[in-house]
């Protein structure tokens, strides 16, 4: 078996489920990818072409066995965002596409994408809700028979639902109903987003209504898109093309993850940023829309018995073959009907669930994904998926400040305890403690870093000497090693020797490289923490002598 899991003994079994897995991937992905392309302002065409694309080469060169790749809501809404506030043709916004799907392989190459793994899930959330609402924000117009707004949906509506086409609405009113009233008992012979197509275009036609409709699709395949660009632009373009390469990477590695477990197999997560990366270059070539991996199609895929990557290159085959074929009767379907099926879809990517318990979320959870989510409907999704990282990130480090001072101790250490069996402490001072001992553990970094000082820089002048511990310390990170420099200036500047033991040889090479040990003696750093306290006692001194008063009759 290969690094992708594609068996070599590849037989006849595995055609027929890698056939029936394609076939069916095929009639979910088909309404999807029109409707999404409608919706972008790019065309019917430009959806179809990219599930052919993204669905082939993303299966032939990715690294998730029975993955169907194809336009996905995230995708879509992204693209949108570029023809509107990105490029000025869509020229531009086209080799925007092939940018990210550079960058993409680029990300595979290097072999970093499994950190896309730690996309916190509050940004995740709040992202892919705002994307459903805003699906659903954006297919409302064509759901009243208006023209899709090139700007925002919510100022347009206003004066769309005045002139509103009662005819258009019954049609996507049922639409919508077919799709959430859909059993699931049906869905595994024509799955709720085909029934749905199905139903609200039967209804279309005896209804015999006025409405608008997806229109003329190209025949044939598609021209090569090739054009001169400025290198301004290309500069310009760098940002919405690495925010569309994150947003395809998050959306295809999780699908990648519901792949596993449902196959029990492990994806590679570089090979599939280098396939999906293919794809998207070839889509921006030929005018489609980028894709990523589709959850519920690989899902569907699987479960009907698709197992290897022939299963999605069979996919986007059949959808050439069908969709080139059946253009003509694509063509009259009325937009109030995709609109509907993505109406449904919408409400499906909404996480619910989630949304549905905000009074039990954590503060710092429910105002990330808040704001990613408030972000992607009335900003920007570009700038949602950049301020909700760094939000995200925020959170994380507040909770790694709490967890990182938890584990940090500074106690005194009592003369009497300090001596104890080597002199007579009876009549030493039992409240004396001219030695401090600071005990870390775990991680030190920049989460708490900036507190360090705070915390233990006022013990430390307390004393004369003290012990820095690291014997439990696993990682240093370089803005903790220059806090601890400062307590070491700090120490100094108070008069206190400083003890260092137990240094790792990892966190001995972060305290050495940042210098933050200069005003540390060699003699000074030890192995254990026993050699630490004789130094300690060393310096310090026997512990002096109280008098006792004595009392007379």
């Amino acid at each position: 078996m290969t690094k992708s899991g594609f068996s070599i003994n590849y037989n006849l079994t595995a055609l027929r489920g890698d056939f029936f897995g394609g076939l069916t991937g095929m009639v979910i992905t088909l309404p999807v990818a029109l409707g999404f392309g409608v919706a972008s302002g790019m065309g019917a065409a430009a959806g179809l072409y990219s599930a052919i694309a993204v669905g082939f080469f993303a299966a032939v060169f990715g690294g998730t066995r029975a993955q169907i790749s194809g336009p996905t809501a995230p995708m879509m809404v992204a693209m949108a965002a570029i023809l509107t506030n990105h490029a000025d043709s869509l020229a531009e916004a086209l080799m925007i596409v092939v940018m990210a799907g550079a960058l993409q392989i680029l990300l595979g190459v290097s072999r970093i994408c499994r950190f896309v793994a730690y996309t916190p899930h509050a940004v995740i959330v709040g992202f892919m809700s705002g994307i459903g609402l805003v699906i659903i924000l954006m297919q409302s117009l064509p759901l009243i028979g208006a023209a899709a707004a090139s700007g925002g949906a919510m100022q347009s509506l206003p004066a769309a639902i005045d002139s509103m086409q009662m005819s258009a609405f019954g049609i996507g009113a049922i639409t919508i109903a077919t799709g959430f009233l859909w059993s699931s008992r049906f869905s595994r012979i024509i799955p709720a987003p085909l029934a749905a197509l199905l139903v609200g275009t039967a209804a279309a036609l005896i209804w015999q209504a006025e409405v608008p409709i997806i229109g003329e699709i190209p025949r044939g395949l598609p021209n090569l898109h090739v054009g001169e660009f400025s290198f301004d632009f290309l500069l310009r373009g760098i940002k919405p093309a690495l925010v569309l390469a994150l947003l395809g990477a998050i959306d295809s590695l999780l699908t990648s993850i519901v792949a596993d477990s449902l196959t029990g197999s492990h994806h590679d997560p570089n090979k599939e940023m280098v396939g999906q990366g293919i794809g998207n270059v070839v889509a921006g070539l030929f005018g489609a829309l980028p894709g990523a991996g589709t959850t519920m199609t690989t899902v569907t895929n699987i479960r009907s018995g698709g197992r290897t990557p022939v299963a999605g290159a069979l996919c986007a085959v059949i959808i050439l073959a069908v969709g080139l074929g059946l253009a003509p009767l694509v063509e009259p379907i009325p937009l109030a009907v995709v609109a509907g099926v993505l109406i449904k879809v919408g409400w499906d990517i909404v996480d619910w669930r989630i949304l549905l318990r905000i009074p039990k979320l954590s503060r710092a959870y429910l105002v990330v994904m808040l704001s990613v989510l408030c972000l992607t409907v009335f900003v920007d999704l570009i700038m949602a998926v950049s301020i909700g990282l760094i939000l995200g990130g925020m959170a994380h480090a507040r909770k790694l400040e709490r967890l990182e001072l938890d584990n940090l101790k500074s106690v005194p250490i009592l003369d009497g305890h300090l001596f104890k069996g080597l002199v007579d402490t009876e009549n030493i001072d039992p409240l004396a403690a001219r030695v401090g001992l600071v005990t870390l553990t775990g991680t030190l970094t920049f989460a708490s870093s900036h507190k360090l000082v705070s915390v233990i820089g006022l013990d430390i002048k307390e004393h004369e000497a003290v012990v820095f511990d690291f014997s439990d310390v696993i990682h240093i990170d370089a803005s903790a090693a220059a806090v601890f420099s400062q307590l070491l200036d700090i120490a100094a500047d108070a008069g206190t020797a400083c003890i260092v033991t137990n240094l790792t040889n990892e966190v001995a090479s972060t305290l050495r490289t940042f210098d933050s040990l200069h005003r540390v003696p060699n003699d000074r750093v030890v192995r254990t923490l026993e050699m630490g306290m004789q130094l300690a006692r060393e310096y310090v001194g026997p512990p002096p002598i109280v008098a006792h008063s004595t009392s007379t009759d």
